[in-house]
């Protein structure tokens, strides 16, 4: 599924609006529009044994045939929580991404198990998820397992 598509740009860095955190050397990318809900899912993700990357903007960087986060300086160790500001946490960089996540509310009963996201060139394993339920965090997670890229 790391597949290059041979006609692609050859970019090498790009900054995208959205979350990253790590578990076990892999990173999940949360994107989605303002306020659908990413900062809450991160939150929620440190339950089950994630880490943080970064919250609102992520660096992607294209790493041979990987993909990699890392936060913007500016706003490393920084998580914004609702109703108490900005957080200081402890973060990670440089987490080769195994899964990108849209957030949205508009989700399909049974999508295609191959779906992908292109990033810098690399088909990244997608799926969309509504973040607002309780169970968002265990369908992250799920997701993750079953269909992250394994390093």
């Amino acid at each position: 599924m790391n597949r290059v598509t041979p006609t692609a740009p050859r970019i090498s860095a790009e900054t995208v609006h959205g979350n990253s955190v790590t578990k076990d050397g892999r990173a999940i990318l949360i994107t989605g529009p303002s306020g659908s809900g990413k900062s809450d899912l991160t939150l929620r993700l440190f339950d089950r044994g994630y880490g943080l990357i970064s919250d609102d903007r992520t660096i992607l960087k294209r790493d041979g045939e990987r993909i990699v986060a890392s936060a913007p300086p500016t706003i490393a160790g920084k998580l914004e929580v609702r109703g108490l500001g900005i957080v200081e946490l402890e973060h990670t960089d440089g987490v080769p991404v195994a899964l990108v996540v849209e957030l949205t509310s508009d989700i399909q009963r049974l999508p295609e198990d191959s779906r992908e996201r292109l990033m810098l060139g690399v088909g990244l394993p997608f799926v969309t998820i509504d973040a607002m339920p309780a169970s968002a965090p265990a369908k992250v997670d799920l997701a993750f397992e079953r269909m992250g890229l394994k390093f």
